[in-house]
């Protein structure tokens, strides 16, 4: 049980790093709090929805599907940290020029998008979906908070490093999930 809500708070904290690392460069071009607290509430929202839509389709194939597919899950988080840790040595531009209308939405799916696999990959394990949506919601809208508020102070290179650490557990909980 320990172990399950440990890897549980690794994996909700990995997959809000990059909500804070985008949150953290953007902080720096002076955003307006109200439209930054609106930024954590929507992305923690699609931190809830993207991976319990995973979960839902990862209990369904996981009961009609062999045991390759806990294996398959644990590729799926595997390939995800390394495309972050890759993805973190690229130059990058956020496409949310503006927390204001198509800009807000597009902030939040960027940052989400990516836990829609690892929900799929805990519903391959029959994970508990309500507790792992929540950690998931809370987690991330902290951390995006967190990362507007610390870009007004912070240098660029803290938000590479946070992406560094989130790919870095999605691979070590990939590993886990495969071995």
């Amino acid at each position: 049980m320990i172990e399950q809500a440990a890897s549980l708070v690794l994996l909700s904290f990995a997959l809000g790093m990059d909500a804070f690392s985008v949150s953290l460069g953007m902080g720096m071009q002076a955003v307006r709090l109200k439209h930054a607290f609106f930024a954590g509430i929507v992305v923690g929202l699609f931190h809830m929805f993207m991976p319990g839509l995973g979960i839902i389709l990862g209990s369904w194939l996981s009961s009609n599907a062999s045991t390759w597919a806990a294996v398959a899950g644990g590729f799926l988080l595997f390939g995800l940290g390394c495309y972050t840790i890759f993805a973190s040595f690229a130059e990058k531009r956020s496409a949310a020029h503006s927390l204001v209308g198509a800009g807000l939405w597009i902030f939040a799916i960027s940052v989400s998008i990516d836990s829609f696999p690892v929900g799929f990959s805990l519903g391959l394990h029959q994970t508990a979906i309500i507790v792992s949506v929540l950690s998931f919601g809370v987690v991330s809208t902290v951390l995006t908070w967190a990362g507007f508020v610390l870009g007004r102070r912070a240098s660029g290179l803290l938000g590479t490093y946070s992406e560094l650490l989130g790919g870095s557990i999605l691979c070590a909980l990939g590993l886990y999930a495969i071995f």
